[in-house]
């Protein structure tokens, strides 16, 4: 059986999309896997295409994204709808033009993605939809196989860490697929490298967000529950999450904060003893958007559906069981109450 799923026509039918006298703007909403599979696709219209160049819809600023970016040296486009003017044709990897408004009225030629078909996403003249795949770069280092191509150190370096980053270490959904694709990409991807992305979780200012965390975080039922106020970045929660993951005594930790005019909620979980996408969705879908994975999940909420009370005691007054009437709980709502 071959190493690698073999494509057939779909490489052909892709293929046939390129032509020397156009330009193509893979467009993306960056993140490691998606940064990955822009630039294998963009190895694969090399000296197919007239110019290639990839762009992101968002601002890059997690630490380990900045990181990828630097150190394999991944050259990125800043979106503005002007930009859109200066090319021809449009790709689209590890997304969907259902996923964002600023995809919504670009005709994409090229749709690759691991994600489940979205209802509202319109037909292109090439679409490569996978969702039992556990990252788009898994996919897209079928396509590099098939056409005999192998990845430069750089390029097998962010391939490497987009399958890691998408399968959290495989511990979140992936395939065979995906482990054969991050063997072989070993092979290729600078190690250092690889471990100096892989560690660049956070930015020396957040360091007092980690700090108050510490400090405020409070048992609530059978988990544990931080409010850390306004931060600068919603991306300082995630890390703060992740973080509580590690101590032994929590099982599940929800962290909150305010960034601009929303209040932004992660959780996270170990061994899957509690959904926290259906739980998420449950306290707080009636007022935000809220959901996620078995053990992670999100739910942002405008602060202007919050009624009168405080923000901290609105989050509690949600989390804490209606039938647990234990006094230390009644007691955290009461703190809250006088902050």
């Amino acid at each position: 059986m071959a190493y690698f799923k073999q494509l057939g026509n779909k490489v052909e039918k892709l293929l046939a999309l390129f032509k020397r006298e156009e330009r193509w703007l893979i467009l993306i909403s960056a993140d490691p896997d998606a940064l990955a599979s822009a630039s294998a696709l963009k190895r694969i219209m090399l000296h197919k295409t007239g110019d290639v160049r990839i762009c992101a819809i968002n601002a890059v600023s997690r630490p380990d994204n900045l990181a990828m970016i630097r150190y394999t040296n991944i050259k990125l486009l800043e979106y503005a709808p002007e930009l859109l003017k200066q090319f021809d044709r449009f790709a689209i990897v590890d997304s969907q033009a259902s996923h964002s408004p600023l995809f919504k009225d670009i005709n994409f030629s090229i749709v690759i993605d691991h994600h489940p078909l979205s209802e509202c996403s319109s037909v292109s003249e090439f679409s490569d939809i996978r969702p039992d795949y556990g990252a788009t770069s898994t996919m897209m280092m079928e396509y590099l196989h098939n056409l005999g191509i192998k990845p430069s150190k750089n390029l097998a370096t962010a391939m490497l860490f987009g399958i890691k980053t998408d399968t959290a270490s495989f511990q979140r959904k992936f395939c065979d697929a995906d482990i054969r694709a991050y063997h072989y990409l070993t092979k290729f991807s600078d190690q250092v490298t690889f471990n100096a992305i892989s560690k660049s979780e956070m930015h020396y200012r957040w360091l007092a967000y980690f700090a108050k965390a510490c400090q405020r975080l409070k048992k609530v039922g059978t988990g544990h529950f931080v409010f850390i106020d306004r931060v600068d970045n919603p991306d300082v929660l995630v890390g703060i999450a992740d973080f509580f993951m590690r101590v032994y005594e929590i099982s599940w930790v929800s962290v909150a904060g305010v960034y601009q005019d929303n209040l932004i909620i992660i959780f996270r979980s170990c061994a899957g003893r509690r959904n926290l996408g259906a739980f998420a969705h449950k306290k707080f879908g009636d007022v935000g958007s809220a959901g996620g994975h078995k053990t992670m999940a999100r739910a942002e909420i405008p602060v202007s559906a919050i009624p009168g009370f405080k923000i901290e005691r609105f989050i509690l007054n949600r989390l804490l069981p209606k039938s647990v009437k234990q006094k230390n709980e009644s007691k955290i709502v009461e703190e809250a109450d006088k902050k």
